[in-house]
């Protein structure tokens, strides 16, 4: 496993991380069309009330003084009230937030468990055509976006077959699984096309080296030349190519769970900004850059397992 100070060190590479992503963020909300205080505002609201609502928000502060409250309110987890739900930012987040982390962990299971043993076969018929059928399946997978997907699979199995709710989310972990099953399926077909196809071409690449040519006229069993040999380095690209999956899958929640109506947080995301709800859309933001790294920081972890070279360089 990786040493302490690998990890220590990896943990104090995010913070100059985390200082853009607050620059960026803070800018960003700024630049937005729109007036949060109108939006906050009853109808009828007048200048005074306006300025009003402006200064208790701080927005009629110069830019680097809210700047830097939003980072000192930020350090104490202190994110703000949002103005569309009028509650703390923090609690809001964390009610919403197991739902979009069970969607993304359904997700990255079901692409897992569909291309990871097609890989395994793929390449061990390489251009048969069993091996061309199931590039040619996943290749369908890859080319449609992840919400033509989504409607699909609601039009057919949803809709018309009533195989499966149209949306929502259940009580229980088992009735999550059933109502989630559309929205993770969407999401995993495309992954599991990526996947699928850098996991053939690294089996297909370490199938052929010296070392394991060298196993196998050792007499070593097949089983020991691919859990030894080849299936540790093989998953080292691929393990890269899931965390980057996984990155962007947790940003694509926003249109996800708005097709499926799952009350996430990237569906809430979307509510924010059509609400002008500054302090929640940085709160937002920050969440998915906190998840986003933390990701990260867990591929890197195991690919420093899986190549101790790595923890080197």
């Amino acid at each position: 496993m990786p040493s302490l100070s690998y990890l220590v060190a990896r943990l104090l590479q995010i913070i100059p991380t985390f200082l853009l992503v607050m620059i960026f963020i803070f800018l960003l909300v700024r630049l937005l069309p729109g007036d949060p205080a109108i939006a906050m505002a009853e109808a009828k609201a007048t200048d005074a009330q306006l300025e009003q609502i402006r200064h208790n928000l701080g927005l009629d502060q110069p830019l680097p003084v809210q700047f830097l409250v939003f980072v000192k309110n930020t350090l104490t987890g202190d994110l703000g009230r949002s103005i569309m739900l009028k509650a703390p930012v923090t609690e809001i987040i964390l009610s919403r937030l197991p739902t979009t982390i069970y969607l993304a962990l359904y997700s990255v299971v079901l692409a897992i468990l569909l291309a990871g043993p097609l890989a395994f076969v793929a390449a061990s018929r390489v251009n048969s055509p069993v091996d061309v059928a199931i590039r040619s399946i996943f290749q369908v997978g890859l080319s449609m976006p992840v919400f033509y997907i989504g409607l699909l699979l609601l039009t057919v199995l949803a809709a018309q077959l009533r195989w499966f709710p149209v949306g929502g989310y259940g009580k229980t972990f088992l009735a999550n699984l059933y109502h989630l099953i559309l929205p993770a399926l969407s999401v995993a077909l495309y992954t599991s096309a990526i996947i699928l196809r850098n996991l053939r071409a690294s089996l297909i690449e370490v199938l052929d080296a010296d070392y394991v040519q060298f196993a196998r006229a050792k007499g070593l069993s097949p089983r020991i030349i691919m859990t030894r040999h080849v299936l540790r380095n093989a998953l080292v690209s691929t393990v890269t190519l899931l965390g980057l999956s996984i990155g962007n899958l947790m940003s694509g929640t926003l249109v996800t769970e708005t097709v499926f109506a799952i009350p996430g947080v990237g569906r809430l995301m979307l509510e924010a900004i059509f609400a002008r709800d500054y302090p929640l859309i940085q709160g937002l933001t920050l969440t998915f850059a906190v998840l986003v790294s933390v990701v990260f920081l867990l591929t890197d972890v195991v690919q420093s397992w899986l190549d101790p070279r790595l923890r080197q360089s």
